[in-house]
């Protein structure tokens, strides 16, 4: 899959199970109660009296923070272990969303949103799919990865729901967030079992020769694919930002709610429900693409996705919106959702190996969260401006296209590096 890491005094191919569903649970918590922030979009904005530019400003500020500093946080992991790391970015996460329920003016805002995303920066993909390609055996690598990423998914499947379902009982946004708050305390724990200390001194046992992180760095920005994995990677981002971030506000400015077999749902309701059910297929759909990656080029998998992203978005904005329409696009999009994370955090891996794995994930990573910035914000932003999300959803069908032109012509092959680091097997 990427790439034989070291064994020696690393975790058995029976003990690595326990990295990868903890990991699981640290993704399903931290991205879960990170993407149930849309549902609190119009109660904050609205009793701060603002548009939804400023609470768009500040959750597309933290996703940015956390692309700025996941190559800091991936260099601490690959210096020192990421159990310590995932740990402490786990903390100022938890004081974030402190500083965020207790928050009465914009100020608190943007301070709650920049520590939530620094917290992330250390405790989310970069860090954790680190450690499981650094800890699982070469030919488990594409279905423990594929298992680990998709607990995100799980996360946002059942946290998010379940907040605009608390949200809609209390009538307030308060409670509900010191609930999910509750919850992340477990993110202080979870990393004991996370601990690649022992594959990461083996992996710098065995190079045979001293890289340090900025030759890392420029060797990396030396390869034309590794520059379009950085770049490309703006458009999942921009994607993910925008659809997590607005599509409950849209679906409740539509008035679109749900009534089937006694069963009603408001729009509210409903866009929660339509975020949680793009992470149930999500689900599937990061160890379906993960999985394919065995027998198909990485590169040519995210060429694909990205143009299924965009006939998806250009679908749903041609048919006539209903409730059944959100659901079914909420579907086919969660399919396309987060399978771009294990596709390109492998293909960092398999092309420039493990020892500075997670430092060059946290940069590519950062790509990825420049495009959150603007998808978040942008999409706030040109509503306050035009008073619908138009212009975004045409945005979002063009990049997906530029995205796909930007995967193809990646060379997907292991960097031959003399006397750096020790040959890697096919």
């Amino acid at each position: 899959m990427a790439f034989r890491g070291p064994q020696v005094g690393g975790m058995s191919s029976r003990s690595y199970w326990t990295a990868v569903w903890c990991g699981f649970l640290v993704l399903t918590i931290g991205l879960g109660v990170r993407q149930s922030f849309g549902i609190f979009l119009k109660p904050i904005s609205a009793e701060l009296h603002v548009g939804r530019e400023l609470f768009s400003f500040g959750t597309a500020l933290s996703m940015l923070l956390m692309g700025v500093i996941a190559p800091f946080s991936g260099r601490l992991c690959d210096r020192f272990g990421s159990a310590v790391t995932i740990a402490g970015g786990g903390l100022v996460y938890l004081l974030g969303l402190v500083a965020t329920a207790t928050m009465h003016d914009g100020f608190m805002l943007i301070l709650g949103n920049i520590l939530v995303g620094i917290g992330l920066s250390a405790a989310s993909f970069g860090p954790v799919l680190g450690v499981i390609l650094r800890v699982a055996p070469p030919e488990k690598q594409a279905l423990a990865v594929g298992i680990c990423s998709a607990g995100s998914s799980f996360g946002q499947f059942f946290i998010v729901p379940v907040a605009a379902i608390l949200q809609n009982y209390f009538g307030d946004w308060r409670p509900v967030m010191w609930v999910l708050t509750f919850i992340c305390m477990s993110m202080l724990v979870l990393p004991i079992w996370l601990n690649d200390s022992k594959e990461i001194a083996a992996a710098r046992r065995t190079a045979s020769g001293k890289q340090t992180a900025g030759e890392a760095l420029a060797e990396a920005f030396g390869q034309r694919s590794y520059v379009l994995l950085v770049t490309g990677y703006f458009v999942c981002g921009f994607h993910v930002a925008f659809l997590g971030g607005h599509l409950p506000a849209y679906i409740s400015d539509k008035g679109i709610g749900l009534s089937l077999l006694g069963v009603e749902l408001s729009p509210t309701e409903l866009g929660g429900w339509a975020i949680g059910l793009v992470g149930l297929f999500n689900m599937a759909g990061a160890i379906i693409w993960s999985s394919l990656s065995i027998s198909y080029k990485r590169k040519n998998l995210l060429t694909l996705l990205y143009l299924m992203r965009s006939l998806v978005f250009l679908i749903f904005i041609l048919v006539p919106l209903s409730a059944a329409s959100i659901l079914v696009f909420a579907a086919a999009l969660g399919f396309l959702w987060l399978g771009t994370v294990p596709l390109t955090t492998a293909l960092v891996g398999y092309i420039f190996g493990p020892v500075h794995l997670t430092m060059l994930n946290g940069v590519v990573f950062f790509g990825h969260q420049v495009g959150s910035f603007f998808g978040g914000w942008g999409g706030g932003r040109l509503f306050d401006l035009q008073g619908n999300y138009d212009m975004m959803w045409w945005i979002s069908i063009a990049l997906g296209l530029v995205a796909a032109l930007m995967h193809w012509p990646i060379v997907e092959q292991r960097l031959s590096r003399p006397a750096t680091l020790a040959a890697q097997p096919a």
